[in-house]
């Protein structure tokens, strides 16, 4: 077919965000998209039903209150108009984005990391430039340059593909450094030692990104949120859609909230899994990234990352093979359940001794 005129230029050259593969349901082993293996706590499902028998007649509450008083409850923060809930924490980056950053402004990422803040630059006609992280996933000074027409600054803390930590002190002085607000993509907070939530209040410039569908085991729910000072926030919502969250992902989202025993249990049996698969890689040659998130990054010697990710495939286990151009490519492999992770192993290791 021709191409279209109709569209932006900006589009015409952009190339699309490509998620991780999602199978048909089935025997897969799935360890490719970060994904909680465990079910949500009963309560949360109690509140699906709960809803989906209610007036779904009706439009959901736009701004989400129920949610957002309930996450103020459980983040320690001073009230709900300090949260902005939104269909995944995907939707407030494109709010971030869309309320920052202009026409042939700049966007400020590190590399590697979530290339998706690339494409939401490229569809907002903005600028996008990487810095590239230092030898052990270090920021060099270059990452808090001030730069007029930068007006967004992405951290995805913990960082993937590496699952590293940048301290909060260190954020705490780049924020400092800059003119522009710093968002700090904390997706797998909760499997971390610290966070940033308390720069929050400290900080109009420093802006924290959450999603539930990690920790929390809710990916198919979509909805994430953003804490920020409460006049970030009202701007922002001026942005979002007028209900942007549907009624079943606000009930299940806030029966979340209330559940932080089990978050606590959850993220302990995870992190305990994490550890048995980062030194079992370990053990079978890999060079393993010390990771604070549910997955691991892993390199062999032998650089046959492609081919071992063929082979897991072709035996239904998905990991994530990624290629970074000028930096090198690797596994990404999320963190299953304890026999998922065993199964993983065990191809890894036969694939190993085949090729040897």
């Amino acid at each position: 077919m021709p191409e279209s005129s109709f569209f932006r230029p900006a589009l015409a050259k952009m190339q699309p965000y490509t998620p991780g593969e999602q199978p048909a349901p089935g025997k897969t082993v799935k360890l490719n998209t970060n994904e909680n293996p465990y079910p949500p706590p009963k309560e949360v499902v109690e509140a699906i039903q709960h809803a989906a028998t209610g007036a779904i007649n009706r439009y959901p509450d736009p701004v989400a209150t129920a949610f957002r008083r309930a996450a103020a409850n459980a983040l320690g923060l001073p009230g709900p108009e300090w949260i902005l809930a939104g269909n995944g924490s995907d939707e407030i980056l494109t709010m971030l984005v869309r309320g920052f950053v202009g026409e042939g402004q700049r966007l400020r990422l590190p590399y590697p990391s979530y290339i998706l803040y690339r494409t939401l630059a490229d569809i907002q006609g903005a600028d996008w430039e990487q810095v590239a992280f230092e030898d052990g996933w270090k920021l060099p000074a270059a990452f808090g340059k001030t730069e007029n027409d930068v007006r967004l600054v992405f951290l995805p803390n913990p960082n993937s593909p590496s699952g590293t930590v940048v301290p909060p002190a260190e954020i705490e002085q780049l924020a400092s450094t800059m003119t522009c607000p710093l968002v700090v993509d904390e997706a797998y907070a909760d499997f971390a030692e610290t966070n940033c939530l308390d720069l929050v209040q400290k900080h109009e410039n420093i802006l924290v990104t959450r999603t539930l569908s990690k920790s929390y085991g809710l990916a198919g729910i979509r909805f994430g949120f953003l804490v920020a000072q409460p006049h970030v926030i009202a701007e922002l919502a001026k942005i979002k859609d007028s209900y942007n969250c549907d009624m079943i992902s606000i009930a299940a989202a806030t029966a979340a909230m209330g559940c932080q025993e089990w978050l606590a249990d959850v993220v302990a049996k995870m992190n305990a899994t994490r550890s048995r698969l980062a030194d079992r890689l370990t053990t079978l040659g890999f060079n393993v990234t010390p990771s604070q998130a549910n997955f691991v990054w892993c390199q062999h010697p032998s650089g046959d990352h492609q081919g071992m990710y063929e082979f897991l495939k072709k035996n239904q286990i998905l990991v994530r093979f990624m290629k970074f151009p000028e930096w090198g490519d690797g596994l990404r492999i999320s963190v299953g359940t304890d026999e998922q992770i065993d199964a993983c192993l065990m191809m890894l290791e036969n694939y190993l001794k085949k090729n040897a």
